[in-house]
């Protein structure tokens, strides 16, 4: 019976024994390995590796570098860019052209337009008979070069006479003749100096009137240069305030000479304007203040009014030593009539001429001393920065008839 129980302990012991064995080779043996997942298609794709082909681009939009997130922290963003320094640039101070002389400088443009008037005259006075045919067409010409009526009446009377006492008429004799009586109706007794020169104390004061179209700010600019060229300092004073252009402009031209310039708000009170240049130009100690006022429409009363207002207010400073109406030698005698009604409204101490290269009326130098009882002081012979020159009426009258 033991032998049968120790039989049965032995077989159960082989077969767990066997059993064992055969759970432990599988799991020793290999799974097969798990089927391939489904491809995330949001995820980014893969870096490519050596050897493998392009594939071909596809159709997306392009993005700007501000579209662009860039990683906190990078480097691209530790890069300072540095900002080019803005280069301001100081404007070349020019030396303008000495004035001394300057009109017989320019006398050749002058006379390439102005001798017409000349040659015309000496032509009609050569002729063999002066009859009363020929003495009217010198009045005419006379009065087609805007001499004006009363002048031109006074000369041809007294061509008459001494063509009558002279007898024999060579052309040099003529030329002679018609330079003197010219002379005499042109003026050389007038005091043409412009007056910057107060004799209290500096500044001295000039205020530029005149209306628009007439070159008023230029010639404010171009003064500015004479002045300059004689040794003097300046102050502008931008009072035409309803022309931003007009305001730039007179900078422009005062910053090219070393003048300095006084400006308002655009729209402001011109009167303010004129009164801080005065002002400023007195605490500066600089020798002249130029005023450029609107260009104001002689038609426009309330206008004119606010004209005389600037006028007012500048002179709580200090008088004014000039006050230049500008006129376009191109107007003739619509030019009288804003002359008329300026010199009602301020009291005119010169007038500056200005296009006179561009017309063969010079007589309108004779016809608006007439009317005013005052000197044309200046004359613009063109569109340079020195065309602006001292009026010299032998120069002019030399202009005038030719060689």
């Amino acid at each position: 019976m033991e032998t049968v129980i120790l039989a049965v302990v032995i077989a159960v012991v082989v077969i767990g024994a066997l059993g064992g064995l055969v759970i432990g080779s599988r799991k020793r043996k290999q799974l097969p390995p798990p089927p391939p997942a489904a491809p995330d298609i949001t995820a980014p794709p893969a870096e490519p590796h050596v050897g493998d082909e392009a594939e071909t681009p596809r159709e997306e939009p392009r993005r700007t570098i501000e579209e662009v997130d860039l990683p906190e922290g990078s480097a691209a963003t530790s890069v300072a860019v540095e900002e080019p320094t803005p280069v301001v640039e100081v404007p070349e101070i020019e030396i303008p052209e000495p004035t001394a002389g300057r009109l017989v400088r320019l006398r050749a443009r002058l006379s390439r337009s102005q001798n017409a008037l000349g040659k015309g005259l000496l032509t009609l006075l050569s002729r063999e008979h002066l009859d009363e045919d020929t003495w009217e067409e010198i009045e005419d010409t006379l009065l087609t070069a805007d001499v004006g009526v009363q002048p031109t009446q006074e000369l041809v009377e007294r061509l008459r006479e001494r063509v009558k006492v002279l007898g024999t008429r060579t052309p040099q004799e003529l030329r002679g003749l018609l330079r003197e009586e010219l002379l005499n109706l042109v003026g050389t007794d007038f005091d043409r100096v412009v007056k910057t020169e107060p004799e209290a104390s500096k500044p001295g004061i000039v205020m530029v009137v005149g209306v628009n179209g007439t070159g008023k700010t230029t010639t404010t600019g171009k003064l500015a240069r004479v002045l300059v060229a004689d040794g003097r300092t300046v102050v502008l004073g931008a009072a035409d305030t309803f022309r931003a252009a007009a305001t730039e402009q007179l900078q422009t031209w005062g910053d090219r000479v070393g003048a300095y310039t006084v400006r308002g708000p655009e729209g402001g009170d011109p009167a303010s304007v004129a009164f801080d240049a005065v002002k400023e130009g007195k605490e500066m100690g600089y020798d002249v203040v130029l005023i450029d006022t609107a260009g104001r429409l002689h038609t426009k009363t309330g206008l004119m009014d606010e004209l005389g207002k600037v006028k007012r207010v500048v002179e709580k400073h200090a008088p004014l030593d000039e006050v230049l109406l500008v006129l376009d030698a191109t107007t003739g005698q619509n030019g009288l009539i804003q002359a008329r009604v300026f010199a009602e409204v301020v009291d005119i101490t010169g007038i500056v001429l200005t296009k006179l290269d561009g017309t063969a009326k010079g007589g309108i130098v004779i016809a608006v001393q007439r009317e005013l009882g005052v000197p044309v002081k200046l004359v613009g012979l063109g569109e340079g920065a020195d065309d602006l020159a001292p009026f010299e009426p032998e120069a002019f009258v030399d202009a005038l008839i030719g060689d």
